[in-house]
């Protein structure tokens, strides 16, 4: 399983045959097998026309996408799936236990998350990154991922944050390789690119903000994944913090731009090391350990300035 030292380096790491033993990944007809804890509950899967070729995206002028979503019960929708039609078909993002009651208690993994199920024929999953970490582990078929850096997300010509396939915006560039001449700065990042294939039975950790694009290659190919925050010191995330910085800070004009950005790294990112390490420890106040009063404290102030209109 994940060691803690492997979550602190943020960086990915393959776990060759993690769930080689689990009874979904021996099964040799996983459509019985998933029909055994299936609900007959409303989802809604992605259909593409053939000439797509499994890749869900954008239309040319992102007006909307190249295929269609239908609602659909989950018997309805793995039929789907299973079936032998013209369309590809997509089912993504499924809760396993609200929608598989059972199937967690066969296929156990020691992370505090709901599983998720992905499955589908062939496909092609825009660059995208995850504000969660990311175990992803594949049960049937095969999946190749494309990994950058959250380092470069200045040269992957991001799309809309609020017009997404499935909730998360997409590298444009590494989305579009057809279009190269659109998108200069990928050529600078392009060859830092982290191939890496999973078959059944492995698994792929990814640290939060890790740009990925997943291919699925087999005829049927199913994964399940879970998110969670490996490091969190309480409910807030920060991608929370994200946002309300773009409302605070991100059009005021640049001189003062520059200077909250030398308080964010003095007080938040701190490579440089503790902002009150000139100080003992015990005159730190709210800038000492968030646990066990500290996070509390400062949260506080924040909703107090928030409710307040001020700051």
């Amino acid at each position: 399983m994940l060691s803690d030292e492997t979550i602190k380096a943020a960086q990915p790491a393959v776990l060759r045959g993690l769930i080689r033993d689990w009874p979904a990944v021996q099964t040799g007809d996983l459509r019985s097998y998933l029909g055994r804890f299936a609900l007959s509950k409303p989802t809604e899967a992605f259909f593409g026309k053939p000439e797509i070729g499994g890749k869900y995206f954008y239309k040319d002028d992102l007006s909307g996408f190249n295929f269609e979503r239908r609602a659909l019960s989950l018997p309805e929708a793995l039929a789907a799936v299973f079936a032998e039609g013209e369309e590809s078909v997509y089912l993504g993002s499924l809760p396993v236990d609200d929608y598989l009651p059972g199937f967690s208690a066969e296929n156990p993994m020691a992370v505090p998350a709901n599983p998720r199920l992905w499955i589908g024929h062939p496909s092609n999953v825009s660059s995208h990154y995850d504000t969660y970490d990311n175990l992803i582990c594949c049960v049937a078929g095969s999946r190749k991922f494309t990994l950058y850096s959250p380092d470069c997300i200045g040269s992957l010509y991001v799309g809309p944050i609020d017009n997404t396939m499935a909730g998360q915006p997409v590298s444009l560039a590494a989305s579009m390789p057809e279009a190269a001449e659109r998108f200069p700065l990928f050529a600078d990042i392009k060859d830092s690119a982290i191939e890496i294939e999973l078959r059944p039975g492995d698994a792929l950790y990814l640290p939060k903000l890790w740009w990925h694009q997943v291919q699925s290659t087999a005829p049927l190919n199913a994964m399940i994944n879970y998110w969670w925050d490996a490091t969190a010191i309480g409910p807030d995330g920060p991608y929370t913090g994200l946002l309300l910085s773009m409302i605070a800070i991100a059009e005021r004009p640049i001189a003062e731009r520059r200077a909250w950005k030398a308080f964010f790294d003095h007080y938040v990112f701190r490579e440089n090391g503790h902002p009150l390490a000139h100080l003992p420890p015990e005159k730190h106040g709210v800038l000492g350990p968030l646990k066990p009063d500290n996070y509390g404290k400062i949260r506080a102030r924040i909703m107090y300035l928030l409710r307040s209109f001020g700051g």
